[in-house]
């Protein structure tokens, strides 16, 4: 008899200490969204008054000289890598591209030449805010994601260098970055080895 008393105390000790533990999840769910929605009123903000302090100008940030990297494609941007291939995250299991760190505005170039295939904005596109989509070979296909202005469109022939957007923080993103992607028969692989 003691022992069914005691798995019945575990078992209920364990059941309250789950809905204890989802509470405070969807506690912490609600308090992020909170902050990403205040991170981009704040950047919005900060986006203006940097137009402002240019004369209203929406130009956006030079180009800056092409990285031909090792591999066979050339690098979309110039910056650092934030966030690696297959980085395990909260609500992912692999990050499915890598992250560059750049400023809001940055050109975005076709990393190869190619076919543009997808173009999609925030309000259809989920976590991937404004992206972009070129078909390069019969097999392979770079996409990039949370840019702040899409500069092409489907069916629109591209040369390897040409700009094709800028870069921002739309969808869901922490900061302005670019989120390049390389899918060989639409499957994602890693960047590294083609850059």
């Amino acid at each position: 008899m003691g022992t069914r008393v005691g798995y019945a105390n575990t078992r209920a000790d364990k059941q309250h200490a789950l809905v204890k533990v989802r509470g405070e999840r969807e506690n912490l769910e609600g308090h992020l969204t909170a902050l990403v929605s205040e991170q981009r009123r704040i950047q919005a903000k900060l986006a203006a008054v940097a137009r402002q302090q240019q004369g209203g100008s929406t130009r956006s940030l030079p180009a800056g000289p092409i990285n031909p990297g090792s591999g066979q494609l050339i690098w979309p941007v110039n910056g650092p890598i934030t966030s690696p291939f297959c980085e395990r995250r909260a609500w992912e299991a692999c990050h499915p591209g890598i992250d560059i760190g750049v400023p809001s505005g940055t050109p975005i170039r076709a990393a190869a030449a190619g076919k543009v295939v997808l173009t999609q904005g925030e309000a259809s596109s989920g976590g991937y805010g404004n992206f972009t989509c070129i078909q390069h070979t019969a097999s392979m296909s770079t996409c990039y994601a949370h840019q702040s202005n899409i500069g092409v469109s489907v069916g629109q022939s591209v040369s390897q260098g040409q700009v094709i957007g800028t870069t921002g923080c739309t969808g869901r993103c922490f900061g302005p970055h670019l989120h390049f992607e390389v899918r060989i028969n639409g499957a994602v692989t890693n960047p590294m080895n083609y850059l």
